[in-house]
């Protein structure tokens, strides 16, 4: 089978999986109040305000699902979010969740709050065997910003697998969309857990949205 047959294949599968109702499970505050390891995870991360939240719920056409807000850092826990349908017994598992993480950067809380909701995400980064691949978010009218760096450090050192997907790619004109993705590919070459392929993507205006999907499922069947 081609690579080109694979990513065909691979988006018939996430227009399946994708089409499916999504649900909210839990909402993690702490390490022992993680769900039990079962399914693969896949985990998006980024700056307070990068657009998780829109990407999320454009990813799995609900609107609503995620919360977003012009609020930087309401995402406070790690939220887990799973097809709906499933019993959640053994042999009735999903077949992946989706877990949006505390946006990290200038979030309006107090210090200590910041503080905890970095140990949860390192703590989880670190400890999470069924993690199979972080989607690590970036402002395409910004690029890779020092507090991007520090965390794709974190990630390197811990050995976790991670993509970069641009958000807000359609904020942009194409020609400086084509210098960011070759700029940030090549700043990706030099780290070692760093996924090479890009995916620019757009909430707003769908852009990406079906390659950002195979590229879940890949990471998933590759676990």
């Amino acid at each position: 089978m081609s690579e080109n047959d694979t990513v065909t294949s691979g988006g018939r599968a996430g227009e399946k999986l994708f089409a499916r109702p999504w649900i909210f499970i839990r909402g993690v505050p702490a390490m022992k109040f993680l769900p039990p390891e079962g399914p693969s995870e896949v985990a998006f991360a980024g700056r307070s305000n990068v657009g998780k939240s829109s990407l999320i719920n454009t990813l799995v056409s609900r609107k609503g699902l995620a919360r977003t807000s012009n609020t930087p850092g309401r995402t406070q826990e790690l939220n887990y979010f799973v097809p709906e349908g499933y019993s959640g017994e053994k042999g009735d598992l999903p077949p992946m969740a989706l877990v949006d993480m505390p946006g990290y950067g200038f979030a309006k809380a107090p210090k200590a709050k910041v503080d905890a909701w970095t140990k949860l995400v390192f703590d989880y980064l670190r400890g999470r065997v069924t993690l199979k691949r972080v989607y690590l978010l970036i402002d395409a009218r910004h690029g890779i910003k020092t507090v991007d760096d520090e965390v794709m450090d974190l990630l390197d050192t811990a050995a976790v697998s991670y993509q970069v997907v641009l958000t807000k790619a359609d904020k942009i004109k194409p020609p400086a969309l084509a210098r960011l993705v070759e700029e940030t590919r090549q700043k990706l070459a030099k780290r070692p857990a760093a996924f090479p392929e890009i995916v620019a993507t757009s909430s707003e205006k769908g852009l990406g949205i079906d390659d950002l999907r195979a590229a879940v499922l890949r990471a998933v069947d590759q676990g």
